[in-house]
C-alpha cells in the first residue's frame, strides 16, 4: 500500500474533495485525521472510514483559529503516535468583482484559505520534524495561477498558496519536509455547484477545457496521494496543475 503507517492530517476532511482524499488515503494505507467545521459530515466519514477496516479520527477543526490546529495536530500525535503528511484542503469562494467585493468577504476570503494554510503548515512542522520529516500538500487553484473574472478575493488568496507553498518547501527541505501545491480546474462539488450552473461560466471555463469534461474530487485525490507518497520524495516546491489541460492553452 502507498501510504502505509503513514499518519495524514486533512482539513475541510468532512465532504468534498477532503472526504474522497481521506478515504483513497484511508485505503492506502494511511492512519486519518480529518478536522472541520461540519462535526455530522465528519463523524459520517470517520465512520465510514472505521467500518470499512482503516484508522480515522475526526477532530473539530474552524482552520483560522491558531488554537484549533493545536489541539488537531496534538489529537493525531496523540491518537496514531506522529504525523507525516498535511493536506490543507479545507477553502471558501465567493464570486464578485474588485469594486463588489466587501472588506468583510475578502477578509474571510484571506482567512480560510491563506492564513488556515499558513496555520495548518506552522503547528504541523514541529510534528513532522520529530516524525523525520513530512509532506505538506496545500490545495491551490487554477486561480493562484492565471487571474479570472469571477473573483478577486479567491485568485488573491490562491495566489499567495502557491508561494507560500514554494518558501515553506524551501525552509525546510533540509528537515526532509517536503511542500508542494495542487492547482485543481473546475471541479464538480458542493462548493462549484452554483458556478458551473451558470451559463456564462460554462462557455468561459468549461468549453474550453481541453478533456471536455468537469473534474472530479477523484482527480485531485489521486494527484494528493502521490505527494503523500515516498513516490514523490524528490519533488518539493512544485505545482501540480490538475484541470483538463485548461491553462495549457
Amino acid at each position: 500500500m502507498r501510504l502505509e503507517n503513514k499518519v495524514v492530517l486533512i482539513s475541510g476532511g468532512a465532504k468534498g474533495m477532503g472526504a474522497v482524499e481521506a478515504k483513497l488515503f484511508a485505503k492506502e494505507g494511511a492512519k486519518i485525521v480529518i478536522g472541520d467545521l461540519l462535526e455530522e459530515e465528519g463523524k459520517r466519514v470517520e465512520a465510514e472510514i472505521n467500518e470499512t477496516g482503516g484508522e480515522c479520527l475526526f477532530v473539530p477543526l474552524d482552520v483560522t483559529d491558531e488554537d484549533q490546529w493545536e489541539q488537531a495536530v496534538a489529537a493525531a500525535v496523540g491518537r496514531f503516535g506522529k504525523l507525516d503528511v498535511l493536506v490543507n484542503n479545507a477553502g471558501i469562494y465567493i464570486s464578485h468583482p474588485v469594486e463588489d467585493t466587501t472588506s468583510d468577504e475578502w477578509d474571510q476570503v484571506m482567512n480560510v484559505n491563506a492564513k488556515g494554510v499558513f496555520l495548518g503548515a506552522k503547528h504541523s512542522i514541529p510534528a513532522m520534524r520529530k516524525a523525520g520529516g513530512g509532506s505538506i500538500i496545500n490545495i491551490s487553484s487554477v486561480a493562484g495561477l492565471v487571474g479570472n473574472p469571477f473573483s478577486s478575493a479567491y485568485n488573491a488568496s490562491k495566489g499567495a498558496v502557491r508561494l507560500f507553498t514554494k518558501s515553506t518547501a524551501i525552509q525546510y527541505a533540509s528537515e526532509g519536509i517536503r511542500s508542494n501545491s495542487i492547482h485543481p480546474g473546475v471541479i464538480e462539488t458542493d462548493m462549484t455547484a452554483e458556478a458551473i450552473a451558470n451559463a456564462r461560466f460554462k462557455t468561459e471555463r468549461l468549453d474550453p477545457t481541453p478533456l471536455s469534461r468537469l473534474g472530479q474530487p477523484e482527480d485531485v485525490a489521486y494527484g494528493a496521494l502521490y505527494l503523500a507518497s515516498d513516490e514523490s520524495s524528490f519533488v518539493t516546491g512544485a505545482e501540480l496543475v490538475i484541470d483538463g489541460g485548461w491553462t495549457a492553452q
